[in-house]
């Protein structure tokens, strides 16, 4: 087959035009003046009424609105398809989040769930200066659950099946003296580990202020809101 370049290919297509081109020149200058002119007024016309059909009518004006609001009632819906999924995912989302937080800060005596009433089998109060009996280490009270409230891994790892029975016993949540020199900052600790310091003993810890507003000799004096939270410590 012979290759054509593109001159071939335009002087091809130059030579196929020609005949119509012939056609529509003989036809026009065939006639006389008077038929050009009928001609041209019978174009005019045609191009009005077609102009007028597709631009002017109001059927035509009336489908492309009908089309228009077609797409944008699509486009709407696409949109807040999106939009309810977004809020559905970002929610969900959120509430499993919120629920993780809270249920992490009932543990460990960080609930913020008021202590009322105290049982009276809770023998220690919220500002309490004690002693850590076997670590050695002093500390101040600052929360406290009547019975173990942490991860079960924790307590598994905390109490073997010797220790389980502590679980249900009296919890507290101490602030570790810092002059100690003892590693951890904070423990939760059960009431048998513990006992209470007599005298005036200082606990140095960069939350102190947050819990405590002072020491009235005895015992440090709760902030109002952790007041709320132990009314009868």
């Amino acid at each position: 087959m012979p290759h054509i370049n593109a001159a071939a290919a335009l002087q091809i297509c130059v030579l196929l035009s020609a005949l119509p081109a012939q056609y529509f020149i003989s036809r026009w200058y065939g006639t006389d003046s008077a038929q050009r002119i009928q001609i041209t007024e019978r174009l005019i016309i045609a191009s009005w009424s077609s102009f007028t059909k597709s631009c002017l009518s109001r059927d035509a004006w009336a489908d492309r609105l009908k089309l228009w609001l077609s797409k944008t009632r699509t486009c709407l819906n696409v949109g807040l398809l999106i939009l309810h999924f977004r809020n559905w995912y970002y929610g969900e989302k959120k509430t499993k989040i919120g629920d993780s937080e809270a249920e992490t800060h009932s543990y460990f005596a960080e609930s913020t769930h008021v202590r009322s009433p105290k049982p009276e089998y809770i023998q220690f109060s919220v500002g309490q200066v004690i002693s850590h009996k076997r670590f050695g280490y002093s500390g101040v009270i600052v929360g406290w659950d009547v019975k173990a409230k942490a991860p079960e891994e924790w307590l598994q790892h905390k109490y073997p099946p010797a220790k389980q029975g502590l679980k249900d016993t009296p919890h507290y949540r101490i602030l570790i003296n810092k002059a100690n020199g003892y590693g951890k900052s904070t423990a939760y600790v059960p009431e048998e580990e513990i006992t209470i310091i007599m005298g005036v003993e200082v606990v140095h810890h960069p939350d102190m202020k947050a819990y405590f507003s002072g020491y009235d000799g005895s015992k440090y004096i709760m902030q109002p809101w952790l007041k709320k939270i132990y009314p009868h410590d």
